[in-house]
């Protein structure tokens, strides 16, 4: 299969994710104060906030190994997502494009600790006086990459399904 024939075609989309992702993290460094909330709606404030852990902060509280191991891991499995979208084919455009949200999102974080140690969060949602976890655009790039690919991989299943019963 030649290049133009493979899903890596889309990683244009990985790269608008990683460049939306640090231009509103910079610009959420730039405007909030650490930890202070700016009201936006009844349930959305910008809050910025540095997360040294994994999803919902988890392993935050580890004395800074858990920073090299979320690196690695990340890493290794955007690796694994560029060669599942290497061997893809390009017509394939739901799957292409969850993987390449999910690497473009996963690409974000990934710089954001190694250059700075933690992940800059800053979208903040809550009813009333429960808080959802604060996040960001490249958290919300994999959120929505991967239903989307759970959504690709059920219909896809379906489909090819559908075409070998009634064929048969």
């Amino acid at each position: 299969m030649r290049f133009r024939e493979r899903g890596l075609v889309w990683l244009w989309l990985s790269a608008v994710v990683l460049i939306l992702d640090q231009l509103t993290k910079y610009i959420a460094t730039e405007a909030l104060t650490l930890y202070v909330p700016q009201k936006v709606t009844g349930f959305l404030n910008w809050t910025l906030l540095h997360n040294k852990g994994i999803a919902f902060s988890l392993l935050a509280d580890q004395p800074g190994w858990q920073r090299w191991f979320i690196l690695i891991m990340a890493s290794v499995i955007v690796i694994w997502l560029l060669l599942w979208l290497y061997n893809s084919s390009r017509t394939l455009k739901l799957h292409n494009i969850s993987l390449a949200l999910v690497i473009g999102g996963a690409l974000g974080n990934i710089y954001d600790r190694a250059v700075l140690g933690y992940v800059v969060d800053f979208i903040q949602l809550h009813y009333t006086d429960y808080y959802w976890p604060a996040f960001n655009i490249a958290d919300s790039a994999i959120s929505v990459g991967a239903v989307l690919l759970i959504i690709d991989t059920l219909f896809r299943k379906q489909d090819k399904e559908h075409n070998e019963s009634t064929s048969g």
